[in-house]
């Protein structure tokens, strides 16, 4: 139900032709703490638009441009940016008192105190300065758009949109549906975001929208828990769940004044939400450094637990119950905007609805009349979602989006399972002419695969081949199907990523994309086809296959085209996925594919090589030897069935060597691999 009441179009918020286009002028009122980090955000990510910064009075307008300058210097001395790059942001960007200065701008974003007469005053004055078609939105964190826009004369083109700090990099951003505001108004700021690096979450025009309602009431459950335990203690326990405790962000962030505010207004649901008293009397919290231990009890340290994964699943519950969100879109926001080490509901999932209620039960003895035991019934349908796809319908084409924009779409077991339970729904659909998978925004389709289980099983050959043919599940289930499967690369396909989209019946791809095997440079290979599929399916590209392999070179988009591995090239992101849905239809009928059983390659195209990358780092000459050999035995092999094998216990092979050890060892412990020697 929340799906049409949020998304009644498609989920892929980079879907479906916007009714504007990029903006060229950016207007931002209120030069505080967050204003100038949205400001800085689009002005990166669009610098040749003009941004105009206003504020009542110069003084932050002083210390906004001091901080525009601090942002670009850094990026440029760590050798993230190039000065030219760092000059284009800081051009062309207008700070003024002045609201006459806004009157040209086609999108504006409202980031003053949380007041509603001053926002309802500010709207007034914008309103009265802007074109007709100006986008106009609140950045508020808890004041509905009802309330904000009840007074404007055409609220219509209004919204809040809901980013979080630090706005400038994170990358969650709640764009807020209402009853008076036009639907066009989300799609297109879903687009702006999705199109600029933001990830982008539909919720309904409640108090304090969906993941404030987490955040504020977690922060405020913590401050309820003083008299029993510290602030160390409650920042440890949290610990367990998110990556720094309460105490801590809220020093970081000057959140007390923000948590008393929006708990009073969410008063308005429940006395329950009553902000705790000792708000009023701290500045600043007693705290630590995230990671570090402090001693408790057992009794203390359940209490807190209970008491902190109560009022999450309160929250939780009570978001998915009343529609405020999606169950994925609130797993992911949690995650991306609040440093959640795992989304409520997959957390939820893995404790089990005993456990969930027996935590809910005591939180209502104690903290009677908060919201979600009523509705603890519904938790296990709660759960059970697609968390890391997008599932969109183009007539008689499915749409699969990988959605882990933190990770850059990259694959895990799940992801693996999501697809492949989509691709078993509907390939039995006489209606579904086949499937397109791309990823989610514009930087990468699928940025390889999470290691997983793996480190558990180096040094053992027998578990991590069978490690590779277990991962490799989805993958031979497309080489049977009768329904084509289009990869659309919209970005990076490394490792996994690149067998994946290598192993889709046909490929498109934008300009911009780019193929890569990085294995070899962390002393280990691609086990799920990368040794074996792209050889028989083009055989003409065979060295560069065998450099991508053995040195881990790059593929462009343009290359991959000139070599027959993608059909075509489409800069738009949208056009590239019409194109991936008409390749679909195209190859109706003809899958699946007919591979040959054995392939002829010139003996030159498989080499003995220096062990050396791309970049002339040394590598391991074991394990260079062991793609070599398997990419010869592939290739040899009497069917694709056997070639495949050649790679899985290759993959094996490759596990109980050194370089295995070293190079995934650096890789979890963030250093660079010393390959001397192996």
């Amino acid at each position: 139900m929340a799906d049409s009441t949020l998304y009644p179009g498609f989920k892929n918020p980079l879907l479906g032709a916007p009714r504007k286009t990029l903006p060229k002028h950016v207007a931002m009122v209120g030069a505080g703490t967050i204003g100038p980090d949205i400001g800085y955000y689009l002005k990166a990510a669009l610098p040749d638009i003009k941004l105009t910064l206003i504020d009542v009075v110069e003084k932050p307008l002083e210390a906004a441009k001091a901080r525009y300058e601090g942002y670009a210097g850094k990026a440029v001395q760590k050798g993230k940016m190039k000065q030219e790059a760092a000059d284009k942001i800081l051009a062309n960007i207008v700070y003024t008192t002045n609201y006459d200065d806004i009157a040209d701008a086609e999108l504006v974003i409202e980031a003053a105190t949380e007041s509603i007469p001053l926002k309802k005053k500010i709207f007034g004055m914008i309103e009265d300065r802007v074109a007709a078609d100006a986008v106009i939105t609140s950045n508020t964190s808890s004041i509905p758009a009802a309330v904000i826009f009840s007074d404007m004369k055409h609220p219509e083109r209004t919204t809040v949109t809901h980013f979080f700090a630090p706005a400038w990099r994170n990358p969650a951003v709640e764009v807020i549906t209402w009853a008076k505001g036009d639907r066009w108004v989300v799609d297109y700021l879903r687009w702006l975001f999705a199109a600029t690096g933001k990830t982008p979450v539909v919720t309904a025009d409640v108090m304090c929208f969906m993941l404030d309602r987490i955040f504020d009431n977690w922060c405020n459950e913590a401050a309820l828990l003083l008299p029993e335990a510290t602030s160390k203690q409650i920042d440890t326990v949290a610990e367990k769940y998110v990556y720094a405790g309460p105490f801590f962000v809220l020093n970081m962030a000057n959140g007390n004044p923000i948590i008393v505010e929006t708990n009073e207004r969410q008063m308005e649901e429940s006395p329950a939400y009553k902000p705790a008293n000792v708000f009023n009397s701290v500045d600043r919290w007693i705290t630590k450094k995230p990671g570090e231990k402090t001693e408790m009890t057992a009794g203390q340290q359940e209490l807190v637990n209970d008491r902190l994964l109560g009022i999450l699943y309160s929250q939780s519950l009570d978001v998915v119950a009343r529609e405020i969100g999606t169950p994925e879109d609130l797993d992911l926001g949690c995650a991306l905007a609040l440093g959640f080490r795992k989304g409520p509901l997959e957390l939820a999932g893995e404790l089990g609805y005993d456990e969930i209620k027996r935590i809910m039960e005591r939180l209502d003895k104690e903290r009677h009349g908060l919201p979600g035991l009523s509705v603890i019934d519904q938790l296990p349908g709660m759960i059970d979602f697609k968390q890391y796809i997008l599932v969109d319908r183009l007539e008689d084409v499915i749409l699969i989006t990988i959605r882990r924009p933190a990770q850059m779409n990259a694959l895990t077991d799940r992801v693996t399972d999501e697809i492949l339970s989509v691709l078993k729904q509907y390939e039995g659909d006489a209606s579904v002419a086949g499937f397109v998978v791309t990823g989610y925004g514009t930087r990468a389709f699928c940025a390889g695969a999470d290691i997983g289980r793996f480190p558990e099983m180096l040094g053992d050959t027998a578990a991590s081949a069978q490690y590779a043919r277990d991962c490799s599940r989805l993958l031979v289930h497309i080489d049977q199907m009768k329904k084509p499967v289009v990869a659309a690369v919209n970005g990076m396909a490394l490792g996994g990523g690149a067998e994946l989209a290598m192993r889709c019946h046909a490929l498109v791809a934008t300009p911009r994309a780019m193929f890569q095997f990085p294995e070899i440079t962390l002393g280990i290979l691609p086990g799920i086809g990368g040794l074996v599929i792209p050889y028989r399916k083009w055989p003409q590209a065979a060295a560069k296959f065998t450099a991508m392999l053995a040195r881990g070179d790059r593929m462009s988009a343009k290359e991959a085209q000139q070599l027959g591995v993608v059909a075509a090239l489409e800069e738009d992101y949208e056009k590239l996925v019409q194109l991936a849905v008409a390749k679909v239809r195209e190859l109706k009928g003809m899958v699946p594919l007919s591979l040959p059983e054995t392939v002829d390659i010139p003996p030159e195209a498989v080499v003995d090589q220096e062990a050396a990358g791309m970049d002339g780092t040394p590598l391991s000459k074991e394990a260079v030897g062991i793609i070599l050999t398997a990419i010869r035995g592939g290739v040899k092999a009497p069917s694709l069935a056997a070639a495949l094998e050649v790679g899985y216990k290759a993959f094996g092979e490759i596990a109980a060597t050194p370089a295995a050890k070293e190079g995934i060892g650096s890789f979890l412990n963030g250093k660079k691999p010393d390959f001397s020697g192996m």
